[in-house]
């Protein structure tokens, strides 16, 4: 008899852990709104905008960041004003030169990356590769066919470490 009052009990709490569970939802479909905003961000060139842009915005405060850390050379001999003007237009140069760059870099990257993953049809790393290695080489380019090759192999070993610590693709 105890050992069916012991089963009982157990039943019991099983019971009440199922209870506890939540409840299934069913699937829901998208709405309409929601699947036109899929189709715009799926456009590679909404998604490289986008990109730039925001690559822009975050070069801009990187710039001010960084231009707001030069020391003039002859800080000495410089009034409180004559260090703060200085110091103000370094930002203002470093400020829009890194803006530059940052907003080129998102938008050769996304636009490469969008590219690649449309002709593929497949979203893997080596979307991230062949991106990595074209904005490399754009950005790079300048300095010639050496320069852009180590640019594309640079930026895509950096774009393939970034993926991996971000873990995005399985």
């Amino acid at each position: 008899m105890a050992s069916v009052a012991g089963n009982e009990s157990a039943n019991g709490s099983s019971g009440s852990k199922e209870a506890e569970r939540l409840p299934i939802e069913p699937l829901r479909l998208p709405t309409a709104e929601e699947i036109r905003g899929q189709d715009i961000w799926n456009n590679c060139a909404v998604r490289s905008v986008v990109s730039g842009v925001t690559g822009g915005g975050l070069g801009l405060f990187m710039g001010m960041f960084l231009g707001a850390l030069d020391n003039p050379l002859m800080q000495e001999e410089m009034t409180g004003r004559q260090q703060f003007i200085y110091t103000a237009k370094q930002m203002g140069r470093r400020s829009w030169s890194s803006a530059k760059a940052f907003a080129v870099m998102g938008l050769v990257f996304s636009a490469a990356e969008c590219v690649v993953e449309k002709a593929r049809a497949k979203h893997d790393v080596t979307n991230t590769v062949v991106a990595g290695c074209v904005t490399g080489g754009v950005i790079s380019a300048k300095g010639g066919p050496q320069a852009a090759c180590a640019g594309c192999a640079g930026f895509a070993a950096f774009s393939v470490l970034i993926e991996k610590f971000l873990d995005r693709h399985d």
